[in-house]
């Protein structure tokens, strides 16, 4: 005579009662690899533009480029005739110290010359005279490749 009627509060079986706040045992990778591909993608056409520091447009030789893992300490002369330690701006009497004082700490690189093709070759002279008559004979002159053609 009776049957049994399954009550609306609990959705007739009881799965509901246990399972209101289950946790998510899996983890959704896509936007993380979203976000790292962009990320990649700015990076890697920021970093050409971040190693240009003074501008300076140089002459073109047919010798082959130096590799070097180590940040190499550079000494520009720009066609004003200004002298740029790395890209701070220094006069040439200061070049020599400063130098020094990176050499005092433990670098033991080589040193590149860069000087603007539109720049006083004197002026570049005296800069590489004044480096090595300071003791540095590591010293190189940097040039922008050839193009054939």
């Amino acid at each position: 005579m009776g049957m049994s009627v399954a009550s609306p509060r609990n959705g007739g079986n009881g799965r509901r009662r246990g399972r209101r706040h289950a946790l998510m045992s899996e983890i959704n990778v896509t936007p993380f690899v979203d976000v790292m591909l962009v990320l990649l993608i700015i990076f890697m056409v920021a970093a050409p533009l971040l190693t240009v520091g003074v501008p300076i447009d140089l002459p073109e030789t047919q010798a082959r480029a130096l590799n070097s893992e180590t940040q190499p300490i550079t000494v520009s002369v720009n066609s004003e005739g200004q002298i740029y330690l790395q890209e701070t701006e220094v006069p040439l009497e200061e070049v020599v110290p400063k130098l020094q004082a990176i050499a005092q700490a433990g670098y033991e690189e080589r040193i590149y010359v860069r000087g603007d093709r539109a720049a006083d070759y004197g002026t570049v002279m005296r800069v590489m005279a004044r480096i090595s008559a300071a003791g540095f004979r590591n010293l190189g002159l940097v040039t922008l490749q050839e193009q054939d053609g």
